[in-house]
């Protein structure tokens, strides 16, 4: 005996009956013709508009209070904003900035291929270096490097626990600019080894073990496929402590370096005028900070490449197809 597996087929509906998975037909109660004089109404939203004027009601009494409260002084602040004083402090917050950044992320990935090492002894010195200097404030870290010539007045090089070949002075070698360098560097590691660990870690291990597979060498493995893979997770959060390393070089005022924040404090412990050389640091720094986050779009575009077959049109780009769009869509036509 045999079974048939074929559904039996199924019975004609009538002309005029959709089915019974639409709007319209027995189970509805609708006929097609009384869907004609139904309109759409779209939902309302009262308390999201109502938030909305809210906020905007606080943000123009904000820019009001900018514009006609005297105590902000707009006056001394144009007139410092582009001091020869500030411009120097802005480029000594750039020098503190790029030294921090490529010294911390250069240790910053020996610490993090040491966590990823096999050496148990690696992994563990490597561990205790970011837990250190992740607990310690970094104004202490600072404070701490600028007073090294007090534990240790001469440093030298020879062999361990043996003779020495040379010494120097350490106050003549680590001033003030070295031991702010130092102490970013070594505190910005920290962070940068973590973040890069990371980022290796969210590769996929079968990308590694595909390349193992097909007899490449491990060094060509980490540069060739690891890597660009993690620079899609590396970039934002490297980015965001570049930007927390600018900010956080005003720490350096502790050590009377002129940087941007120093250099406002100095100011305005000779003028008194607090709130405007505040506001002249304050713009400079949104200034800077938003030009990084600038480049950090644009590099983050650049490595999204190998995910994205199109990268998005860029910020210009829309900005440029609207302007070529304008004369069709003046002219009625369609853009």
């Amino acid at each position: 005996m045999t079974v048939s597996t074929q559904a039996p087929p199924a019975p004609a509906r009538p002309a005029g009956d959709p089915g019974p998975g639409s709007a319209t037909g027995p189970g509805t109660g609708l006929d097609p013709g009384e869907l004609d004089g139904l309109r759409t109404v779209r939902a309302r939203h009262p308390w999201r508009w109502a938030a909305g004027a809210a906020a905007l009601v606080v943000l123009v009494q904000f820019l009001h209070g900018l514009a006609t409260n005297p105590a902000w002084d707009w006056a001394t602040f144009r007139l410092y904003f582009t001091a020869d004083t500030i411009l120097r402090a802005i480029g000594r917050t750039l020098e503190l900035t790029a030294y921090g950044t490529v010294l911390g992320f250069a240790l910053g990935a020996v610490v993090a291929a040491m966590r990823l090492s096999r050496s148990a002894i690696l992994r563990t010195l490597a561990w205790a270096y970011v837990w250190v200097f992740r607990s310690i404030p970094l104004i202490v870290q600072l404070v701490f490097w600028f007073n090294l010539s007090y534990l240790y007045k001469r440093f030298g090089f020879g062999i361990p626990f043996g003779p020495t070949f040379g010494d120097f002075e350490t106050v003549g070698v680590l001033g003030a600019l070295g031991a702010a360098v130092l102490g970013l560097g070594l505190h910005q590691a920290a962070f940068a080894a973590e973040i890069i660990r990371g980022g290796v870690i969210a590769v996929d291990a079968g990308q590694r073990e595909a390349a193992a597979a097909l007899g490449i060498p491990r060094g060509r493995q980490a540069w060739r496929i690891v890597l660009p893979q993690a620079m899609r997770s590396i970039l934002p959060a490297a980015a965001n402590e570049v930007i927390s390393l600018l900010k956080g070089t005003s720490v350096v005022y502790v050590m009377a370096i002129g940087e941007l924040f120093y250099q406002a404090q100095v100011i305005y412990g000779r003028t008194g005028r607090v709130v405007p050389l505040l506001m002249v640091a304050t713009v400079w720094y949104v200034v800077l900070t938003t030009v990084l986050s600038i480049g950090q779009y644009y590099v983050e575009r650049y490595f999204s490449r190998g995910a994205l077959r199109t990268p998005p049109p860029t910020p210009l780009q829309r900005l440029r197809a609207f302007l070529r769009s304008l004369p069709a869509r003046t002219s009625g036509g369609t853009p």
